[in-house]
């Protein structure tokens, strides 16, 4: 009785004193082990402290992080390789009046400018063409934009809605007037890699004034290939370009000086010839020459199979859900480069244009053309 007596004055003394840690009375054994739970696994053993499960909050579910596939290149993503020639405004200048030319599908239709002279070469004027040839004439810049979309609508319908949206401007006669200097478009071509649209035009400019005195850009000259040769590589580098840019552009501007590359040839080759020498200059690869080749040089045959933006295209045309996008090996892939081929080939000789459609088939509905 004592001893009760004597911890009941105890704690009467020390209520409302502030002091919180009083030593409870341990709960009878059963009670304790009805609140516990088998610990089977690690996991469980995260929520329980003391032998007495934490109540556990709602699960937070998994955030599924979309891989998005590669930005896939297009005609806007070219802008610089394919900008027309102009002897002082180094982004554009009003392009020459469109002239009826011979035009050739599996041939250069773009009048082009040699770097060094600046001379032009071109096809010749219909006029220029004698009397007893012109009945020949199958092919101008006036009308081959119209053959060949009369020939993709009759292969495939369901590019129709497609054409009657998206006017091609650049295979036009007006696109087709364009003069192109081939050296300015391939080095744009390299500075424009993996950067910004943004990013490309002011390295551009900044390269482009490494050669000018003056600090108006619009009366800027892009410099020749004798120009950049004079420089040391590391002279380059100043405008924003990486070491290794730096050296494709010294380097195709060799080639281009030393006479290895001709505006000649560019104007005069097959596409094969063209592939196959441009692929030879380091800082070119496949997909560079094919877009120089369709939309620098104006070559109405070209297609390229492994741009994703063509790929995803054509698989829109066929019906497919591109939505439903895998990777396969770490390459993302919409069709496959062979089935790409089998049916580009029914747009012969005008699979530039098919291409340059395939970029837009998603932009308007073809689903009811069955």
């Amino acid at each position: 009785m004592a001893a009760r007596r004597s911890t009941r004055l105890s704690a009467a003394a020390l209520k409302g004193t502030g002091v919180d840690n009083i030593s409870k009375p341990p709960l009878p054994k059963a009670t304790t082990e009805s609140k516990k739970r088998k610990i089977s696994t690690k996991e469980d053993a995260k929520h329980v402290s003391n032998g007495v499960e934490d109540v556990p909050s709602t699960p937070k579910k998994k955030k599924v992080t979309r891989i998005l596939p590669p930005v896939t290149p297009t005609p806007a993503a070219i802008g610089l390789m394919t900008l027309p020639y102009s002897s002082a405004d180094i982004d554009d200048s009003t392009p020459p009046p469109a002239l009826n030319r011979l035009a050739v599908p599996n041939g250069t239709n773009a009048p082009l400018i040699s770097p060094e002279t600046h001379r032009l070469i071109s096809n010749k004027h219909v006029d220029q063409v004698s009397p007893s040839k012109k009945a020949n004439i199958t092919s101008t810049t006036k009308n081959i934009l119209d053959d060949a979309i009369a020939h993709l609508i009759e292969t495939e319908p369901k590019l129709k809605p497609i054409i009657e949206k998206h006017p091609c401007r650049i295979f036009s006669s007006e696109g087709l007037a364009e003069e192109i200097d081939p050296f300015r478009s391939l080095t744009s071509g390299i500075i424009s890699q993996q950067v910004s649209g943004a990013a490309a035009k002011s390295i551009k400019a900044k390269f482009v004034s490494l050669f000018n005195d003056g600090d108006d850009p619009e009366l800027h000259t892009f410099p020749t290939p004798s120009q950049i040769c004079a420089k040391a590589i590391e002279d380059l580098r100043p405008a924003g370009l990486s070491q290794r840019k730096a050296e494709y552009v010294h380097g195709l501007a060799q080639k281009f000086h030393s006479g290895e590359l001709t505006t000649e040839l560019l104007f005069s080759a097959s596409y094969e010839e063209v592939l196959e020498e441009l692929i030879k200059v380091r800082g070119l690869g496949k997909w560079s020459v094919e877009m120089f080749a369709c939309f620098g040089l104006k070559r109405m045959d070209v297609f390229s199979t492994g741009d994703l933006g063509v790929q995803r295209g054509m698989a829109a045309l066929m019906g497919r859900d591109v939505g439903k996008l895998k990777s396969k090996g770490g390459k993302w892939k919409y069709m496959s480069e062979k089935e790409m081929e089998e049916i580009a080939e029914k747009f012969k000789p005008y699979r530039s244009v098919f291409m340059w459609y395939c970029w837009r088939a998603e932009e308007v509905d073809v689903s009811t053309l069955g």
